[in-house]
């Protein structure tokens, strides 16, 4: 137990990339933290973190050593919990990555009942755009919308989220409200474009077909690399957007945007739970996701 209390901390320092953000999230003292972790590496004959006056970083040593660091420490929790009631309080911190969108209009809102649930489960929610790298920046699950690119990470799909075509009120306003994909160019309308990469040719106006799904291209009022400002670029009336259910449905709700189209939604969104390659999944991210696949119930299609 002695070495897996040098593991946490040690694993903990180098997430944080602080020997201080690291004790003061434990609850110990600063000094206890850099002796256990000098301690560490003296037994290991390796260094396994650069220090400076302003930031810690893994050297290559320290960043295989966190790896296996990691995993050590999920399967002693599965092990210490293999006889546990299902049933009972989770506890112990969990870090997650999910698109902004998704964290802010569905998972958020419903986290309060899960930390009720749960007092002692401490989370740690990072939302951005990017695909974070599990191992090394230490997140036990990410929730990822899309295709998984990485075969080395195990997936699991959660179902598919619906779709919708939407624009402002005042854009339909000046435009008109498209009933069919005819009016779409007879009517003149522009749309927002989403481009993860400027310079790439962009993808158009997705719509479904007897044989799948086309795009058909429309002009561009403004292109825009996030999703927060796609869909603030719809709700300006710069366009016509394709998203979410689950993201746009709070701004239809309030009348900030209407959604238009509903027969030629886009193609359904996979969003997956994917964690790391590990043998074991420590109790609080299986529950986590059962709980998030349950809470993302009502927006797939």
């Amino acid at each position: 137990m002695k070495n897996l209390e040098a593991l946490n901390i040690f694993t903990r320092v180098a997430e944080m990339k602080s020997f201080t953000q690291a004790a003061e999230s434990l609850g110990i003292q600063k000094g206890r933290v850099s002796t256990v972790v000098r301690e560490l590496e003296r037994d290991l004959g390796a260094t396994l973190l650069h220090r400076t006056t302003r930031t810690v970083q893994l050297t290559e040593d320290g960043r295989a050593f966190y790896s296996r660091a990691r995993d050590l420490l999920s399967e002693a929790e599965e092990l210490h919990s293999m006889f546990t009631d299902a049933g009972m309080a989770l506890r112990g911190r969990l870090r997650v990555d999910m698109p902004a969108v998704l964290a802010q209009s569905v998972v958020i809102p419903a986290l309060p009942q899960l930390l009720e649930a749960h007092p002692e489960l401490e989370i740690e929610l990072s939302s951005t755009d990017r695909r974070v790298d599990l191992v090394l920046e230490g997140f036990d699950c990410v929730v990822r919308l899309g295709p998984i690119v990485d075969d080395t990470l195990i997936a699991r799909p959660l179902g598919h989220l619906r779709m919708i075509n939407a624009a402002s009120p005042a854009y339909l306003a000046r435009f008109g409200v498209p009933n069919t994909k005819n009016d779409l160019l007879s009517q003149g309308h522009r749309m927002v474009y989403y481009m993860r990469n400027f310079g790439a040719k962009p993808d158009g106006w997705e719509y479904p077909t007897d044989d799948g799904y086309k795009s058909l291209m429309l002009p561009g009022a403004i292109r825009v690399n996030s999703v927060p400002a796609y869909h603030d670029a719809g709700l300006a009336g710069l366009g016509l957007i394709q998203g979410g259910y689950s993201s746009l449905l709070p701004h239809i709700k309030r009348g900030a945007l209407i959604e238009v189209l509903p027969d030629l939604r886009p193609e359904p969104l996979t969003a997956s739970f994917v964690v790391a390659h590990r043998r074991n999944l420590s109790q609080r991210v299986r529950a986590f996701m059962n709980w998030t696949e349950e809470i993302l119930k009502p927006y797939f299609d």
